[in-house]
């Protein structure tokens, strides 16, 4: 937790996060299935926070009509098969969810994140689309309003949220960072490609070095996405990740690293500049 533990104090906090890996499909009972069982499989680890990707609910490639026909309202069953498991094994989860609008043939790319009692404490749609690298979300996917941070308390770290191509834009961690956040969670679908998992790792780390917090990332695996799902610490340092399979990657976060970091490196006091919405 730290190189001077003697200087542990009662006011420390420690949580044990995991990322887990998986490839959501068509099928979206398999898809609350395979959820259900990772997320078992992280509770009997110690986890207290289980972090999954973009698109749980459901995905097929490329993106399409399909995703509106089978999307689902918040109150639906794949966040109500998230509260069951989060009740279950008493844990906090955080998932993608495809989740119905009013607009025709779209959908909003929604991140939920439930407690150990069931209730939804947190509720993020995505606000960078992806359209890049030849795709176009934008043709099926409804922005996200710039909203405050969406963040919570899992043990007393808290706990941001934002989605894949949202990585790219510094100042959407950067605002959670001036939330409180001290763990920012980032359920993916980051599409493979030329330097695409160059991109991923680098920007993770960057994300995390750059707000002295740590980032828990969950990717979908190969074919589709990159894998190397993962927990990085405020220096930038991997603690726990995943290649291309599907599983569970686990590592303990506290609040002592983070205050030990920004005590050597305090970027965020020290900056000049602040960021907010255009």
């Amino acid at each position: 937790m730290t190189d001077r533990p003697g200087e542990l104090t009662i006011d420390d906090r420690a949580v044990a996060v995991a990322v887990a890996q998986f490839a959501p499909g068509e099928d979206r009972v398999h898809n609350r299935d395979v959820v259900a069982g990772l997320i078992a499989v992280a509770a009997s680890r110690g986890a207290r926070l289980v972090v999954f990707p973009e698109y749980s609910s459901y995905f097929t490639d490329p993106l399409g009509p399909s995703f509106a026909r089978n999307a689902e309202p918040i109150e639906g069953e794949f966040v109500g098969g998230l509260a069951a498991a989060a009740g279950e094994h008493g844990v906090f989860v955080v998932a993608g969810l495809v989740e119905k609008t009013a607009t025709p043939r779209k959908f909003s790319n929604t991140l939920v994140a439930v407690d150990p009692t069931g209730d939804v404490v947190a509720v993020y749609r995505k606000q960078h689309l992806y359209d890049a690298f030849g795709a176009q979300e934008s043709e099926w996917v409804v922005a996200g309003d710039l909203e405050e941070p969406q963040t919570f308390e899992v043990d007393g770290i808290v706990v941001g949220l934002q989605t894949c191509y949202d990585l790219r834009f510094p100042e959407v961690t950067r605002r959670l960072a001036d939330a409180g956040a001290d763990l920012v969670a980032v359920p993916a679908e980051w599409v493979r490609g030329p330097l695409k998992e160059h991109h991923w790792n680098t920007l993770l780390a960057a994300r995390a070095i750059e707000n002295t917090l740590y980032i828990a990332a969950a990717d979908h695996p190969p074919s589709i996405g990159v894998g190397a799902s993962a927990v990085i610490d405020p220096m930038g340092v991997t603690l726990a990740g995943l290649g291309e399979t599907t599983g569970v990657a686990l590592a303990e976060v506290s609040s002592a690293r983070i205050r030990e970091v920004r005590e050597r490196n305090p970027a965020l006091r020290l900056r000049r500049y602040r960021v907010s919405p255009i």
